[in-house]
Protein backbone atom coordinates (compact mmCIF):
# COMPACT_ATOMS: atom_id res chain seq x y z
CA UNK A 1 0.00 0.00 0.00
CA UNK A 2 1.17 3.47 -1.29
CA UNK A 3 0.22 6.41 0.97
CA UNK A 4 1.39 9.69 -0.14
CA UNK A 5 2.71 11.85 2.64
CA UNK A 6 0.32 14.64 3.62
CA UNK A 7 0.84 18.18 2.98
CA UNK A 8 1.56 20.41 6.66
CA UNK A 9 -0.52 23.05 6.60
CA UNK A 10 -0.15 26.47 9.04
CA UNK A 11 -3.51 25.69 10.15
CA UNK A 12 -2.09 22.63 11.99
CA UNK A 13 1.58 24.28 13.04
CA UNK A 14 1.08 26.27 16.69
CA UNK A 15 -2.37 26.94 16.15
CA UNK A 16 -4.19 28.63 19.86
CA UNK A 17 -7.58 29.40 20.18
CA UNK A 18 -7.93 32.58 21.90
CA UNK A 19 -8.57 36.36 21.44
CA UNK A 20 -5.18 38.24 20.24
CA UNK A 21 -5.00 42.10 20.31
CA UNK A 22 -5.49 43.34 16.67
CA UNK A 23 -2.80 45.75 16.74
CA UNK A 24 -0.21 42.44 16.61
CA UNK A 25 -0.77 41.54 13.23
CA UNK A 26 -2.83 44.70 11.61
CA UNK A 27 -1.29 47.59 13.21
CA UNK A 28 1.71 47.96 10.54
CA UNK A 29 3.79 51.43 10.96
CA UNK A 30 6.19 50.28 8.95
CA UNK A 31 4.20 49.55 5.78
CA UNK A 32 4.60 51.71 2.60
CA UNK A 33 1.56 52.13 0.66
CA UNK A 34 1.29 50.56 -3.25
CA UNK A 35 -0.08 52.68 -6.07
CA UNK A 36 -2.51 49.79 -6.35
CA UNK A 37 -3.87 50.17 -2.51
CA UNK A 38 -7.11 51.62 -1.51
CA UNK A 39 -6.71 53.99 1.05
CA UNK A 40 -9.05 55.04 3.49
CA UNK A 41 -8.93 57.56 6.21
CA UNK A 42 -11.28 56.88 9.44
CA UNK A 43 -11.78 59.83 12.30
CA UNK A 44 -11.45 56.98 15.16
CA UNK A 45 -12.75 57.77 19.18
CA UNK A 46 -11.85 54.74 20.92
CA UNK A 47 -13.72 53.44 24.01
CA UNK A 48 -11.81 54.22 27.55
CA UNK A 49 -9.21 52.32 27.79
CA UNK A 50 -8.72 51.58 24.08
CA UNK A 51 -5.51 52.52 22.74
CA UNK A 52 -5.41 54.18 19.59
CA UNK A 53 -3.28 51.87 17.70
CA UNK A 54 -5.72 48.82 18.91
CA UNK A 55 -8.45 51.03 17.60
CA UNK A 56 -7.28 51.53 14.17
CA UNK A 57 -5.99 47.79 13.85
CA UNK A 58 -9.12 46.95 14.70
CA UNK A 59 -10.76 49.21 11.86
CA UNK A 60 -8.27 47.70 9.41
CA UNK A 61 -9.26 43.96 11.07
CA UNK A 62 -13.21 44.02 10.94
CA UNK A 63 -13.32 45.37 7.27
CA UNK A 64 -10.81 42.89 5.28
CA UNK A 65 -10.03 39.80 6.90
CA UNK A 66 -10.30 39.31 10.61
CA UNK A 67 -13.07 38.18 13.12
CA UNK A 68 -12.86 38.62 17.36
CA UNK A 69 -11.11 35.50 18.00
CA UNK A 70 -8.22 33.67 16.47
CA UNK A 71 -9.56 31.10 14.14
CA UNK A 72 -7.34 28.07 12.44
CA UNK A 73 -8.87 28.83 9.27
CA UNK A 74 -6.50 32.05 9.05
CA UNK A 75 -3.61 29.26 8.23
CA UNK A 76 -5.09 28.08 4.96
CA UNK A 77 -4.71 31.60 3.56
CA UNK A 78 -2.02 34.28 3.13
CA UNK A 79 -2.79 36.95 5.40
CA UNK A 80 -0.19 39.67 4.63
CA UNK A 81 -1.44 39.43 1.49
CA UNK A 82 -4.88 39.77 2.13
CA UNK A 83 -5.43 41.55 5.03
CA UNK A 84 -6.34 45.45 5.97
CA UNK A 85 -3.31 47.89 7.54
CA UNK A 86 -3.58 50.61 9.31
CA UNK A 87 -0.30 52.22 9.31
CA UNK A 88 -0.58 55.34 10.57
CA UNK A 89 -2.31 57.21 13.49
CA UNK A 90 -2.59 60.95 14.40
CA UNK A 91 -4.34 63.26 17.02
CA UNK A 92 -6.93 64.90 15.49
CA UNK A 93 -6.22 68.70 16.56
CA UNK A 94 -8.07 70.99 19.04
CA UNK A 95 -10.16 67.02 19.18
CA UNK A 96 -10.09 65.17 22.42
CA UNK A 97 -9.68 61.29 21.97
CA UNK A 98 -9.98 61.42 18.56
CA UNK A 99 -7.85 59.93 15.90
CA UNK A 100 -7.29 59.51 11.78
CA UNK A 101 -6.12 56.32 11.16
CA UNK A 102 -4.95 55.58 7.75
CA UNK A 103 -5.54 52.31 6.65
CA UNK A 104 -4.67 50.08 2.97
CA UNK A 105 -6.71 48.19 1.43
CA UNK A 106 -4.90 45.68 -1.03
CA UNK A 107 -6.88 45.36 -4.18
CA UNK A 108 -7.39 41.80 -4.92
CA UNK A 109 -10.27 41.68 -1.45
CA UNK A 110 -12.58 44.15 -3.99
CA UNK A 111 -14.74 42.37 -6.73
CA UNK A 112 -13.95 44.53 -10.45
CA UNK A 113 -16.54 47.59 -10.97
CA UNK A 114 -18.52 47.14 -7.51
CA UNK A 115 -18.77 50.40 -5.69
CA UNK A 116 -21.59 47.78 -3.45
CA UNK A 117 -18.87 45.65 -2.63
CA UNK A 118 -15.88 47.87 -2.06
CA UNK A 119 -18.16 50.22 0.15
CA UNK A 120 -19.84 46.91 2.29
CA UNK A 121 -16.30 45.90 3.10
CA UNK A 122 -15.04 49.32 4.25
CA UNK A 123 -18.38 50.60 5.66
CA UNK A 124 -20.14 47.76 6.74
CA UNK A 125 -19.99 45.87 10.04
CA UNK A 126 -17.40 48.00 11.11
CA UNK A 127 -19.21 50.85 12.87
CA UNK A 128 -20.77 48.64 15.26
CA UNK A 129 -17.78 47.04 16.56
CA UNK A 130 -17.41 47.54 20.64
CA UNK A 131 -14.34 49.00 20.69
CA UNK A 132 -14.71 52.19 19.04
CA UNK A 133 -16.74 54.78 20.72
CA UNK A 134 -17.40 56.28 17.49
CA UNK A 135 -16.01 55.99 13.57
CA UNK A 136 -16.34 58.46 10.70
CA UNK A 137 -14.68 57.32 7.27
CA UNK A 138 -13.09 61.07 6.29
CA UNK A 139 -11.37 60.27 3.20
CA UNK A 140 -10.92 57.62 0.38
CA UNK A 141 -8.17 57.65 -1.89
CA UNK A 142 -9.18 54.34 -4.93
CA UNK A 143 -6.27 54.21 -7.57
CA UNK A 144 -6.95 54.34 -10.89
CA UNK A 145 -6.43 50.56 -11.47
CA UNK A 146 -9.77 50.20 -9.86
CA UNK A 147 -11.61 52.61 -11.15
CA UNK A 148 -10.54 51.41 -14.90
CA UNK A 149 -12.37 48.11 -13.87
CA UNK A 150 -15.65 50.17 -13.90
CA UNK A 151 -17.07 50.56 -17.46
CA UNK A 152 -18.79 54.22 -16.76
CA UNK A 153 -21.20 55.68 -19.82
CA UNK A 154 -20.87 54.33 -23.20
CA UNK A 155 -20.59 57.77 -24.45
CA UNK A 156 -20.28 61.48 -24.09
CA UNK A 157 -22.66 64.65 -24.59
CA UNK A 158 -20.98 64.90 -28.20
CA UNK A 159 -23.32 61.86 -28.62
CA UNK A 160 -25.90 62.87 -27.17
CA UNK A 161 -26.53 65.88 -29.40
CA UNK A 162 -25.95 63.78 -32.31
CA UNK A 163 -28.73 61.19 -31.33
CA UNK A 164 -30.99 64.16 -30.45
CA UNK A 165 -29.38 66.11 -33.89
CA UNK A 166 -29.72 69.45 -31.22
CA UNK A 167 -26.10 71.69 -32.05
CA UNK A 168 -24.96 75.17 -30.93
CA UNK A 169 -27.25 75.54 -27.71
CA UNK A 170 -27.68 74.39 -24.38
CA UNK A 171 -30.17 70.85 -24.41
CA UNK A 172 -33.26 71.85 -22.44
CA UNK A 173 -35.16 69.35 -20.34
CA UNK A 174 -36.89 68.20 -17.14
CA UNK A 175 -37.79 65.81 -14.14
CA UNK A 176 -41.17 64.53 -14.22
CA UNK A 177 -43.14 65.86 -10.96
CA UNK A 178 -44.11 64.45 -8.54
CA UNK A 179 -41.58 62.05 -9.13
CA UNK A 180 -43.69 59.30 -6.76
CA UNK A 181 -47.34 58.23 -7.30
CA UNK A 182 -48.00 58.77 -10.70
CA UNK A 183 -49.74 56.25 -12.55
CA UNK A 184 -47.45 55.11 -16.02
CA UNK A 185 -50.00 56.48 -18.16
CA UNK A 186 -50.02 59.57 -16.23
CA UNK A 187 -46.68 59.88 -16.20
CA UNK A 188 -46.43 59.15 -19.87
CA UNK A 189 -48.67 61.83 -20.37
CA UNK A 190 -46.55 64.37 -18.57
CA UNK A 191 -43.84 63.37 -20.48
CA UNK A 192 -45.55 64.29 -23.73
CA UNK A 193 -46.90 67.61 -22.36
CA UNK A 194 -43.35 68.19 -21.83
CA UNK A 195 -41.48 67.31 -24.57
CA UNK A 196 -44.97 68.81 -26.99
CA UNK A 197 -43.71 71.94 -25.46
CA UNK A 198 -40.83 72.46 -26.46
CA UNK A 199 -38.29 70.81 -24.30
CA UNK A 200 -35.86 68.45 -25.91
CA UNK A 201 -35.94 65.45 -23.24
CA UNK A 202 -37.19 64.34 -20.05
CA UNK A 203 -35.69 62.09 -17.49
CA UNK A 204 -36.60 59.50 -14.48
CA UNK A 205 -35.97 60.66 -11.16
CA UNK A 206 -33.19 59.05 -9.32
CA UNK A 207 -35.94 57.67 -7.20
CA UNK A 208 -38.20 56.26 -9.79
CA UNK A 209 -37.35 52.23 -10.39
CA UNK A 210 -40.50 49.65 -11.00
CA UNK A 211 -42.72 50.57 -7.44
CA UNK A 212 -45.71 48.74 -6.93
CA UNK A 213 -47.81 51.89 -8.26
CA UNK A 214 -45.84 52.23 -11.48
CA UNK A 215 -43.80 48.73 -12.94
CA UNK A 216 -40.77 49.52 -14.95
CA UNK A 217 -42.01 47.54 -18.58
CA UNK A 218 -45.17 49.94 -18.26
CA UNK A 219 -43.70 53.28 -17.28
CA UNK A 220 -41.11 52.65 -20.79
CA UNK A 221 -44.22 51.57 -23.39
CA UNK A 222 -46.36 54.72 -22.12
CA UNK A 223 -42.59 56.96 -22.33
CA UNK A 224 -42.31 55.29 -26.11
CA UNK A 225 -45.46 56.42 -26.99
CA UNK A 226 -45.65 59.71 -25.67
CA UNK A 227 -42.00 60.30 -27.69
CA UNK A 228 -43.02 58.90 -30.69
CA UNK A 229 -46.38 61.54 -30.77
CA UNK A 230 -44.25 64.43 -29.76
CA UNK A 231 -41.56 63.74 -32.27
CA UNK A 232 -44.48 63.32 -34.81
CA UNK A 233 -46.49 66.59 -34.03
CA UNK A 234 -43.50 69.04 -33.18
CA UNK A 235 -40.89 67.07 -36.23
CA UNK A 236 -38.15 66.98 -34.04
CA UNK A 237 -36.30 64.35 -32.21
CA UNK A 238 -37.21 63.77 -28.61
CA UNK A 239 -35.95 61.65 -25.54
CA UNK A 240 -36.22 60.39 -22.39
CA UNK A 241 -33.35 59.00 -20.04
CA UNK A 242 -35.15 55.83 -17.57
CA UNK A 243 -33.81 54.79 -14.47
CA UNK A 244 -32.48 51.49 -14.58
CA UNK A 245 -30.64 51.42 -11.24
CA UNK A 246 -29.33 47.63 -11.21
CA UNK A 247 -29.42 45.20 -8.69
CA UNK A 248 -25.56 45.50 -8.01
CA UNK A 249 -23.69 48.37 -8.57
Amino acid sequence: LLCHPQTETKASVGFKAGVKEYKLTYYTPEYETKDTDILAAFRVTPQPGVPPEEAGAAVAAESSTGTWTTVWTDGLTSLDRYKGRCYHIEPVPGEEDQYIAYVAYPLDLFEEGSVTNMFTSIVGNVFGFKALRALRLEDLRVPISYIKTFQGPPHGIQVERDKLNKYGRPLLGCTIKPKLGLSAKNYGRAVYECLRGGLDFTKDDENVNSQPFMRWRDRFLFCAEALFKAQSETGEIKGHYLNATAGTC
